[in-house]
């Protein structure tokens, strides 16, 4: 594919965003919690617009990145079933991105990250930071 006709880059972080990781962390190789709700259908639907990269504190080891690959195809799986959806191509998912560092992304959806817009936030604002699902 030409550099004009590739898709931009979406960064997503796993923990947090995609996994709900209610359980907190229990291991580069453990991923015990479902996704988070619309994670799936969001990913899936992303795949039309962007290469889409998944990265993690886990990405850094082949353990964390094959256990997150494993999850995600997983429940990919029991989504399509519950939902009783046969996707036209299944192989979309092999698209997606394992990188093992930060990539040069378009955008980035991560739960502990600030959009900087060349203002300096508050040091107590940013000491109080609480991603969205421990408010």
């Amino acid at each position: 594919m030409s550099k004009s006709k590739q898709k931009p880059i979406l960064c997503l972080d796993f923990d947090g965003v995609l996994h709900s990781y209610s359980s907190g962390w229990q291991g580069e190789d453990v991923i015990a919690d479902p996704p988070v709700d619309g994670a799936l259908d969001f990913i899936w639907n992303a795949l039309d617009h962007f290469t889409v990269a998944i990265y993690s504190t886990r990405s850094e080891g082949y353990a964390g990145r094959r256990a997150m690959q494993n999850w995600l195809a997983g429940n990919m799986h029991e989504h399509w079933q519950r939902s009783g959806i046969e996707p036209v191509d299944r192989d979309k998912l092999a698209e997606i991105q394992w990188p093992i560092t930060k990539p040069p992304a378009f955008l980035t959806i991560d739960d502990r990250a600030l959009t900087f817009d060349g203002t300096w936030p508050d040091i107590e604002a940013l000491k109080a930071f609480k991603p969205w699902n421990k408010k």
